[in-house]
């Protein structure tokens, strides 16, 4: 089975202060760390786990700059076989649509049997970019899917859904499946590991070898575009309220009548 990984390198920001860069549409990452999505480093595991149950190969898609290639790295050293970096000044400013075309362009010229993506991405969070690339290949796919079992030329995805339920469903190959966190225990890679790889040719394209014109990616190709940026403003304070139970609810009363939580 031949299975394509599409991965991207983003900033951690969890635990690290935010701030708004000079331009006002993005955030100033000099001082902040990067890593592989979260998400993705799950499908690149469930990837590796079904190349060796089944045989065949993996490779791995990142669109980015240079730095990306630790990204691509780690995915080899984790059991990846191939990585291709999409990178071009063009590519700069593409929505989730713009992004999915040009990695679905990339895709066409490689053989697969099923494309893996993470869910969504921890940066966007728009959860759009693996789905539009299935409709634009017009292939099958399931999202949010936290299982799967591949039995020769279908597979059965158990899909995640609100309020706790799961969903399967059986579908042709080849397809795409998005892939939600926990379906799997995404392997440790250590440092000999990516000296391992640190030679391995990593493939770059641009608009030129995906038959694409700078018109149709980037700002330009896109049907959404960043306006601004901001910091939730910050409120007041909590306020503790003191006294007898009685007391306490009298003026829990008086503050949601006050605010109009009380007609």
């Amino acid at each position: 089975m031949n299975i394509i990984v599409c991965i991207k390198r983003v900033p951690e920001t969890t635990d690290a202060d935010v701030f708004i860069d000079k331009t006002g549409k993005d955030i100033d990452k000099s001082g902040l760390v990067f890593d592989l999505n979260e998400w993705d480093s799950y499908a690149i595991e469930e990837a590796i786990l079904l190349k060796e149950k089944s045989g065949g190969t993996v490779t791995v898609i990142s669109m980015g700059g240079e730095d990306s290639n630790e990204s691509l790295r780690k995915c080899l050293a984790m059991g990846a076989d191939d990585a291709i970096r999409l990178t071009d000044p063009a590519f700069n400013g593409s929505d989730g649509y713009a992004t999915a075309k040009i990695l679905a362009e990339a895709i066409r010229k490689i053989p697969y049997d099923l494309i893996l993506t993470g869910t969504q991405a921890e940066d966007d969070g728009y959860g759009q970019v693996g789905v539009t690339v299935a409709e634009l290949l017009g292939i099958p796919h399931a999202s949010l899917v936290t299982r799967l079992e591949v039995q020769d030329k279908k597979l059965k995805a158990h899909r995640e859904l609100e309020g706790g339920l799961e969903e399967v469903v059986e579908i042709d190959l080849p397809a795409l499946l998005t892939i939600q966190t926990g379906i799997n225990e995404p392997r440790y890679v250590s440092i000999m590991g990516i000296r391992k790889v640190a030679k391995k040719e990593i493939k770059t394209l641009g608009t030129s070898d995906l038959n694409l014109k700078a018109e149709e990616v980037g700002l330009s190709g896109s049907y959404i575009r960043l306006e601004k940026i901001f910091l939730p403003p910050v409120g007041e304070g909590a306020e503790m309220l003191e006294g007898k139970p009685e007391e306490i609810s009298s003026k829990v009363f008086d503050i949601l009548k006050d605010k109009g939580g009380l007609a």
